[in-house]
């Protein structure tokens, strides 16, 4: 598949997750455990490592277990079942190593690889998070449309060294001018949102242009969700620390 299609895949799964968080709490679920299972299944093949069904499998529930618990824990700890998820998940993926056997292909690059897709797919529940913290669902929107833009310009066939700092800057300008036209939140805290998601997302694309080989359906679709999954810890932590 063409690399561009992981950005749209990415821009797809952002239009859900977001939308969900303005539906209801079991829609936001139902979004979190598919992209969790998007991102369990497209990562393993996105590395190119062995035992892919076995690491989908390990990726893929713990974060959709941290989904769950996001949605459903009491305030204010809604990502308190996060770091657990996040370590059953890592341990798993050593077991999973272990029971392979010594003297296997890629056992070193599968582990570090497949403990980094454990962490993204447990930080996706910071969508849900945001859009309980308080009720209010604005830094949702200020964040998906920040990570909408930088998609859009990493879909742009030009060189990293031009789109990187233009992914930047424009994820920067529309994290303020989402927050005025959509919502209260103060310049300083949109702006930062922005320009935090926007360099999360280009690095991603970096990783894409990276990877050689051609790639196929599953792994186009890991990469395209995963980062886009990831950000929404990146929302909740700033609208918790900078704006209440």
């Amino acid at each position: 598949m063409k690399s561009w299609s992981i950005g749209v895949f990415g821009l797809v799964a952002l239009a859900a997750i977001v939308a969900s968080t303005f539906v209801s709490r079991e829609a936001m679920v139902g979004v979190g455990i598919a992209a969790s299972a998007a991102v369990g299944i497209g990562w393993p093949h996105f590395l190119a490592v062995p035992a892919k069904k076995t690491l989908a499998a390990v990726i893929g529930l713990a974060g959709a277990g941290s989904a769950v618990t996001a949605a459903y824990m009491p305030a204010p700890g809604f990502l308190e079942g996060t770091p657990a998820f996040a370590a059953l998940g890592v341990m798993a993926v050593f077991i999973v190593q272990l029971v392979r056997g010594t003297g296997q292909a890629q056992r070193l690059e599968s582990t570090l690889g497949c403990s980094a897709g454990v962490l993204l797919n447990c930080l996706g529940a910071g969508w849900i998070a945001s859009a309980r913290f308080n009720g209010v669902k604005e830094m949702v929107l200020v964040a998906g449309l920040s990570a909408a833009v930088a998609l859009l310009v990493g879909i742009i066939r030009w060189p990293d060294r031009i789109v990187a700092p233009l992914g930047v800057v424009m994820a920067g300008l529309m994290g303020p001018l989402a927050g005025l036209v959509f919502s209260d939140i103060a310049v300083l805290p949109a702006a930062l949102v922005g320009v935090v998601i926007g360099s999360v997302l280009v690095c991603f694309r970096r990783m894409t242009t990276l990877r050689r080989g051609r790639l196929n359906i599953p792994a186009a679709l890991g990469m395209g969700i995963a980062p886009v999954w990831a950000v929404g810890a990146l929302a909740y932590f700033i609208d918790k620390l900078l704006i209440y």
